[in-house]
């Protein structure tokens, strides 16, 4: 398993013990890069390591190439020297140097492949880090207005709830019921206490106003040349007002005593 692989398992895994528990949603998106750039940096030497060890392939390959042509010298030296026997050896001890170079080269490329691949993965790594970094703040601002969405529909739900309004509704019809019975309670109590004899007089006076205003209304229907009409159950007679003192009609019925008098 390659070292991103691991990396990448390992921050899942930190990214939904984060989610799971999501008291706080900033905290944890701020925790959460906080554990994403510790990541980065134990990747950072993960590479780093495999670079050192492209170079330390790359350098014995090198090491070996070089030892190869000096043995290929001394060869050549010997051979100069007429010595044949020291030319094999040399030889062969370039021989070694030589496979082992080879080796060493096509294990170095082989590093040197999976070192660029990794570098790659690491800038990928870094810049999805750099991205969320600059996501954060978006996400927190679409959580806080979705926790706030959240409290407007539970304050709306608590509203629309009728069970509240029917309480409210029965409570207003007890105090109305308990003002009702005050009402009544108190013309009760005035129509049995008292003085009885008053209140019958005060409705005659009651009446007799009644009565004073439907003659009014018939008086006012005469003056507009309207047909007049008694109100019902009244007197056919309207009332004559008092004669004054010295007056036509007074004067003829003293006369009419005096002459009644003299016979």
């Amino acid at each position: 398993m390659g070292i991103f692989q691991k990396l990448s398992m390992l921050i899942r895994s930190n990214i939904n013990d984060a989610i799971a528990k999501a008291e706080n949603p900033e905290k944890m998106l701020n925790q959460i890069l906080l554990d994403m750039r510790d990541q980065l940096a134990r990747a950072k030497q993960e590479v780093a390591v495999a670079i050192a060890d492209e170079r330390k392939l790359k350098a014995q390959t090198e090491e070996e190439q070089k030892l190869a042509a000096d043995w290929e010298n001394r060869a050549m030296l010997a051979i100069r020297e007429g010595r044949d026997d020291l030319a094999k050896q040399a030889l062969m001890r370039q021989q070694e140097h030589t496979e082992r170079a080879i080796t060493y080269a096509d294990t170095w490329q082989k590093q040197q492949v999976e070192t660029e691949r990794l570098k790659e993965s690491l800038r990928q790594l870094n810049d999805k880090i750099e991205e969320a970094k600059r996501k954060k703040n978006l996400l927190v601002a679409k959580q806080k207005r979705a926790q706030a969405q959240q409290r407007i529909h539970e304050t709306m739900a608590g509203l629309n709830d009728k069970s509240a309004f029917e309480a409210f509704d029965r409570m207003a019809e007890k105090i109305e019921e308990t003002e009702r019975r005050a009402v009544a309670t108190a013309e009760v109590h005035d129509a049995l206490s008292g003085d009885t004899l008053e209140q019958q007089f005060q409705q005659l006076g009651s009446g007799a106003a009644n009565e004073s205003v439907e003659w009014k209304l018939l008086a006012l229907k005469e003056k507009m040349g309207l047909a007049a009409q008694l109100p019902s159950g009244g007197s056919s007679t309207k009332p004559q007002p008092a004669l004054k003192p010295g007056s036509g009609s007074d004067t003829h019925v003293v006369r009419d005593a005096e002459i009644e008098e003299e016979a």
